[in-house]
């Protein structure tokens, strides 16, 4: 990174899985660094969804290396998802065409419940079909795959955790972390946010400030959609070893099930 920027500039790591995002700082003036974005950042960075992109450059190597204002905020707290400015930032996610045709161009198809299915099905590997919960949950899956059909296909940031929204110190809301997106049924990102942060109590007035009604085919679509995810979730915690999150997971699969749609 000092080859971008010079030695002048202090470098740190920002984590992240991938090892490829960095701060740097000079004379209180403050980027975020990432290696080999998407080029839909800079559509994101336009629509005000992500910190406003300072710069792009090429390296030798092809390496594509990204600046974006680093924002003194913080993000939300669980409590915070109920906020309406969420609400309304995943709707207008939901409704951008200038997303969506930026996904096109970059080759993304819309995942099909049939897809998804078949993710799951690779992802549930012999140790976890010894686990009766996850063959109930498979079950399901396969036997309501025809009734999750939804003709709409939209952005979908697929990783709504509330560690992902940050509100910058002049209270403006922004998504970040969009390296899972898919173009699909808005009810993956809808069933993610309402399952995990919002009482069901509540879900049609959320709803309301979304835009959307909690109708009988969007409680099914998101039932669906929360289980397939779940089961993915659970896949990976395996593979880190993680026992105490993945028997989380279990539990919470195990009352979507009791639960129904």
């Amino acid at each position: 990174m000092e080859d971008v920027l010079g030695s002048d500039w202090e470098i740190s790591p920002a984590g992240g899985a991938t090892g490829e995002a960095f701060y740097a700082e000079k004379n209180g003036k403050k980027l975020f660094l990432k290696r080999n974005s998407s080029p839909f950042l800079a559509v994101l960075s336009a629509e005000g969804i992500v910190p406003k992109l300072v710069w792009t450059k090429r390296m030798e190597n092809g390496d594509v290396i990204t600046a974006q204002h680093w924002l003194n905020g913080r993000g939300l707290k669980p409590k915070d998802m109920k906020n309406e400015h969420v609400a309304e930032l995943l709707k207008k996610i939901h409704r951008s065409y200038e997303l969506l045709d930026m996904l096109k161009r970059l080759g993304k198809e819309p995942l099909s419940p049939e897809t998804l299915l078949e993710n799951v099905k690779k992802a549930a590997n012999l140790e976890l079909l010894e686990l009766p919960v996850i063959r109930q949950a498979l079950c399901y899956l396969e036997q309501n795959v025809t009734e999750v059909q939804h003709k709409e296909a939209v952005v979908c940031h697929c990783d709504i955790h509330h560690n992902n929204w940050l509100l910058s110190e002049d209270n403006q809301l922004y998504l970040i972390d969009w390296d899972g997106a898919m173009i699909a049924d808005p009810a993956i990102d809808l069933g993610m946010l309402l399952y995990t942060y919002i009482h069901e109590s509540e879900w049609d007035e959320w709803l309301k400030k979304y835009g959307a009604d909690l109708t009988d085919d969007l409680k099914v679509r998101m039932h669906w959609y929360m289980l397939a995810q779940v089961i993915l979730s659970i896949s990976f915690l395996r593979k880190k070893n993680n026992e105490k999150e993945m028997a989380e997971q279990l539990e919470f699969l195990n009352a979507l099930l009791r639960k129904g749609h």
